[in-house]
């Protein structure tokens, strides 16, 4: 066993991190009309110089730019491809916690244009990203991946206008998001993450019962998913490691979703063609390691084993111990480890304080040197 040279590493984390005060401060005065776009992006400069500054002191290998520029980890980049905007509705979806129930009621989207790209999203984020990393840290884009379009609205969103055959609309998809591969390659991105709830939450009878009301097939929709994915990353460019994160659902430390990844498992790790996938296991919901036999060889699963959602810190010594026993079903070689999910999938960030999000990401790190050397 041995540390990687590559991604995904042995200690890595999914991607969003905790908003400083004042980047909060600063997005509402921007929405107010207070400060200007420019004097918004400036707080966002200096936040992300930080946040940098800050994976590379816990020891990561990998840096993000913690989603800073974003509200949404997901419909901020959504609305900007082609064809797509922001529809009149708004989603119910109904999150769960200790505490009870949280009700989030974000807009919908609406297909009412072909799905293209016309230009690199993020682009500039990415660039911005990669020109103040540390040369031994390599910088990571997240994206959604492109079945978050569908799973937001379903047959009633795309416009049988526009699409009278849907699997006309699954191919546009395909094609604007290798183009937005292709894009971030020539940019010099060698790390991308697709980050993917579908293939999560059709493990959950419930979500499959909301899948089949939305009109789609519930017993099929994560091969076409895949599908839709390997169409996306079939050109990926030489060098560039693509990997994907599931999860069931993170808004202010609280889920949507639960039930074991047996559902999806054998065609996620032998039919979605990425190197590696980031899955969370931090409790109960997520169901036991025994899916983690139908991984293949050459493909790495990323342990997300410290939950982001709660602020106590994980004993090491229970690291180690679910390690070993997720080793019981896949060689320990093609392991890492990582949190659970992002510690802010949405600007408001989960019920955790930076401090504690430090520590999680340190005893990642520590945990990892520990199990591979």
């Amino acid at each position: 066993m041995s540390q990687r040279s590559i991604p995904p590493f042995r200690a890595d984390h999914v991607g969003s991190l905790l908003r400083p005060a004042e980047l909060h401060r600063a997005r509402e005065q921007a929405a107010q009309g207070a400060i200007t776009r420019d004097e918004l992006k400036a707080v966002e400069d200096d936040a992300i110089r930080r946040v940098v500054d800050l994976q590379r002191k816990v020891g990561l290998r990998s840096a993000t730019d913690g989603e800073f520029r974003r509200a949404s980890w997901h419909m901020d980049f959504i609305y900007q491809l082609d064809g797509i905007s922001q529809s009149d509705e708004r989603l119910h979806v109904k999150f769960h916690n200790a505490a009870g129930d949280l009700e989030f009621s974000p807009p919908g989207l609406q297909v009412d244009g072909k799905v293209g790209l016309s230009g690199t999203i993020f682009g500039e984020h990415f660039s911005y990203l990669k020109s103040i990393v540390d040369p031994e840290v390599t910088p990571k884009l997240t994206i959604p991946s492109p079945s978050m379009v569908y799973y937001r609205g379903g047959r009633h969103a795309v416009d049988e206008h526009v699409y009278p055959d849907l699997e006309d609309f699954f191919t546009d998809l395909g094609n604007a998001y290798a183009a937005q591969v292709k894009g971030v390659g020539e940019l010099g991105c060698t790390y991308l993450q697709l980050d993917d709830t579908s293939l999560a939450y059709l493990n959950d009878p419930k979500q499959r019962e909301l899948v089949a009301r939305m009109g789609a097939d519930p017993e099929t929709l994560h091969l076409r998913n895949i599908k839709t994915m390997n169409a996306a990353i079939a050109g990926k460019p030489e060098g560039m490691t693509i990997t994907t994160h599931l999860c069931r659902g993170n808004f202010r430390s609280s889920w949507a979703a639960e039930g074991s990844y047996d559902f999806v498992a054998e065609a996620l790790f032998n039919e979605l063609n990425v190197d590696g996938y980031f899955l969370e296991f931090d409790d109960e919901r997520s169901g036991g390691f025994e899916p983690l036999r139908f991984l293949p060889k050459g493909k790495y699963v990323v342990l997300g084993l410290v939950t982001t959602k709660r602020g106590e810190l994980e004993p090491m010594e229970s690291l180690e111990r679910r390690i070993e026993q997720a080793a019981k079903f896949v060689d320990i070689d093609q392991l890492c480890l990582s949190p659970q999910c992002g510690f802010s999938s949405t600007e408001e960030g989960n019920d955790l304080t930076e401090e504690q999000e430090i520590r999680k990401l340190e005893r990642i790190v520590e945990t990892a040197a520990k199990v591979w050397g």
